[in-house]
This record gives C-alpha cells, structure tokens and sequence, in this order.
C-alpha cells in the first residue's frame, strides 16, 4: 500500500504546486521554467499530481510542440521521494500526452539536481555533459490507430519489474528473448539471430499470460493479443480472420503478438473427414513463416496441453524456443506473497510460514487465498464495529495508524491468511505437476 494516489490536475492544485516550486527555489534546485509559465502550462497543457489524502506532494507538468513535448515542471516534497512517485507521475504524463503523437518527450534539469532516478526509471537518457533527459515514444501517432483496431496497446514499463519471483524464468526470457530483441546490432554482430516465435507451455495459472505482457513491457513494444473465440465470429471464418489480422499486425513497426491457449487452434489433425479446424491450423502454418520474415515482430503462443499440439506445429524453423513457466519455487512465493500482503501488517505476518504451506500453489493460487484472507478480516472487522479511518496527532484522516482490540495493527493475519490457504483448491494437481516434468523433457527447447 503505498498511502498515495496519482491523478490529474485540478484548478484547485494550484496552491500545492506554488509550494512545490517555491520549496525548489529556496533550495539549491532553483527550477528551469518560471511560476507564471508553469501555472499556464497547468491550465493550457497538461499536469498530473501526487496526493496523500488532500495533500499534494507531488507534480509533473507537460506542455506538447508538434512532436516534440517538454517537462515544464517536476517537483516531490521532500518528505515524500524515494517511493516511485515520480516514475509513476511521469508515466500517467506520457500516457495523458499520447494523442499529441509525440516522437520525443524531453526535460531540463537543473545542473546540481542529483535525484533523477524517475526520469531513467521511464528510460530516459542523460545526454552528455548536459541535464538533459529525453525519452523515445515507442509507438508514432500513425501506428496508433492500427493498434486501436487490433484492441492492442502499450502496457507500462514497470510491468517486468513487477513480476514476481520466477527468476530461472526471467532470466531464460531476458536472456534469449529480450536481449537479442532490444540490441539487434550487437546480435548481429555476434551472430544471433534474434528469436521471431516462441511457445510457452505449463500448467494453469502459472503466469503464462503475464510474462508475455512483461515481454512487451521490458520492450517497450505494443502488446497485441490474439482471441480465436472471438474471431471465430467472423463472416470470412475463424482462417480468414486470422489471416486480416495478422496482415493489420504488419503495419506496426514493432509488436508481440500473443495467442492464449493455442491448442484450440493449433491442435493435433487427424480424422476422416477433416475437422473445420483443420483449415484453421493450417492457416496458423503458413502464417507463422510470413511472420518470422519480419523484424520487430515477436509470436508468443501459450498453452497448458502442450501434448495436444500438432506435431508440425512445433517443429524447428518455425519456433525458436519451446519454454516451460512451471510453479513458483519458494523465493518466487515469497516474492508474490510480499505483494499482496498489507504494508502495515507484513511484519507481524509469518511470510515463511506461507512460503512453506502454499508449496504447490500456482500464482493465481497464492492471489485467490490473499485476497480471501484480507476479505474475511474485512468483514470481521466490520462485524466488530473497526471504523473505516482514523486522525493523525494533527486530527488530520489517517488509515495507517489503526489496529484492532489487542493493539495489534488493522488487517489479516498470519491465521487468517492459514485459513484461506487450507480453503484454496490448487489449480495444479500432482498427476498435472508430474506431466509437466515429463513434457520439459520431452519437448522443451530452451
């Protein structure tokens, strides 16, 4: 719980950010724009803030110039840096800014402003032997409208970060995906070929879906997934609206393109007379060559019956690497259980104890007994009269100070959290884990 939110500018703001860069001129920061032409930017342009409650502490602020957009003001109070704030200003400012279809977003930093890890944290550069930030915007105003069509979009540069744990499996992805992608030229140079499709495979729930979104994030590509089910519904049929979509994919200069649970349309073919998806997986066949023939593409299918694609499917030439996403080992479930446990009660909560009885579990597992956990002590306080906020010494609204009858802090505890995990049907039976050993010998190709 990080105890602030980010939202956009409102007229009464002003007052906050007058504070804000009155705070930076009695420093030694002495800001880049003057008060009068940040004000107009805030009224005229585009602004976001950072609030606690009904204080502001934080504010960035935007003005756009054809392609080219400019930070007119960044500013955190003091008392609030060093918790994400402006990454996460930063980022609702670019995504505000989009339709401007920017190619640049450049920002001034006084010369002995040392704090400036949210502007890299957004991939920023620093140019040499000035302040001076500027940031690539991924996709061009004339790729947007392609990318609406297609229901794609740009997830946040964070998402990699985010996800947790996994790190044999992070590292395999960075390592043969990532990187041979976002430095092509030293690749080349090397003589690696850069992967173009790749199949993920491994029980339900395990994350499948969400490292295909990181891959996308980590590249700050556009994310494009893929529904059958919903092409199916297509006059020209589920093959004919395949083939539309991936020629709509060609017109984006960079995108991962991602098919969920790929054996609906990619399953074994056999039987007398062809099943209607046969044509379909025959379609994905001759789809996927065209595809590899273009850079800045990546295909990432997704299954959790691996044995039940056709064998042409996966054979070499056509994926580059065959990954199993297995379940979360002890450091991976710790890491997801420290994201959805309350701040304010992690330390009173046994994360070992956790860590140990939910070997097993699926990360969607570990979500559902969380969030189980944290509902049932909702509704328990609630039956046991909890008010919904408290005061502060100054009697200024404060959540984070509350605690129950026995003064130990408001929220789940260590048994409710047991409770919910003795409760939790796990996704992945032993009979599925112990397939899943066998395919990653089998067919994994890593």
């Amino acid at each position: 719980m990080t105890g602030w939110r980010v939202r956009e500018f409102h007229n009464d703001d002003l007052d906050g950010i007058l504070h804000l860069w009155e705070a930076q001129r009695r420093s030694a920061h002495e800001p880049v724009y003057d008060l009068s032409e940040v004000v107009a930017s805030c009224q005229k342009d585009h602004a976001i803030v950072a609030v606690h409650g009904e204080e502001l502490v934080g504010a960035v602020v935007g003005r756009a110039a054809h392609d080219q957009g400019w930070i007119v003001f960044f500013g955190i109070a003091e008392d609030w840096r060093g918790r994400g704030i402006g990454s996460a200003m930063l980022a609702a400012l670019e995504k505000r800014m989009a339709p401007h279809g920017l190619t640049k977003l450049s920002a001034l930093i006084p010369e002995n402003e040392s704090r400036v890890d949210a502007f890299a944290n957004q991939g920023f550069e620093a140019k040499h032997q000035l302040r001076y930030f500027e940031r690539r915007i991924p996709v061009q105003r004339q790729e947007l409208t392609s990318l609406a069509e297609l229901g794609g979009r740009l997830l946040p540069r964070t998402l990699w970060e985010s996800v947790a744990g996994m790190r044999r499996e992070k590292e395999i992805l960075e390592q043969r995906l990532v990187l041979p992608l976002a430095e092509p030229d030293l690749a080349d140079r090397y003589g690696v070929v850069p992967p173009r499709a790749v199949v993920l495979f491994g029980p339900p729930g395990t994350g499948k879906t969400t490292f295909a979104k990181a891959i996308a994030s980590r590249l700050e590509w556009s994310f494009v997934e893929v529904f059958p089910s919903r092409l199916a519904a297509d006059p020209r049929g589920l093959a004919g609206a395949l083939r539309e979509t991936f020629t709509k994919i060609a017109e984006l200069e960079h995108a991962v393109v991602f098919i969920d649970e790929v054996e609906e349309i990619a399953a074994q073919r056999s039987g007398e007379p062809p099943s209607p998806l046969q044509g379909v997986t025959n379609e994905l066949l001759k789809i996927i060559p065209a595809f590899r023939e273009q850079p800045g593409r990546l295909l990432v299918c997704a299954t959790n019956f691996i044995r039940a694609l056709d064998s042409a499917f996966l054979r070499h030439g056509r994926f580059d690497y065959v990954i199993p996403i297995g379940l979360p080992d002890d450091a991976a479930r710790l890491a997801i259980w420290q994201r959805y446990v309350p701040e304010q009660v992690v330390r009173e909560v046994d994360l070992p104890l956790l860590v140990e009885r939910t070997a097993g579990f699926s990360p969607a597992d570990i979500e559902f007994a969380a969030r189980s956990a944290s509902q049932r002590a909702f509704e328990a306080a609630v039956r046991n009269g909890a008010t919904a906020i408290g005061t502060d010494a100054s009697g200024v609204a404060d959540a984070s100070g509350l605690a129950d009858a026995s003064g130990r802090p408001a929220g789940p505890s260590t048994e409710d959290y047991l409770d919910a995990i003795g409760t939790t049907r796990t996704t992945v039976s032993a009979e599925t884990a112990e397939a899943f050993l066998e395919d990653i010998e089998a067919l994994a190709r890593v």
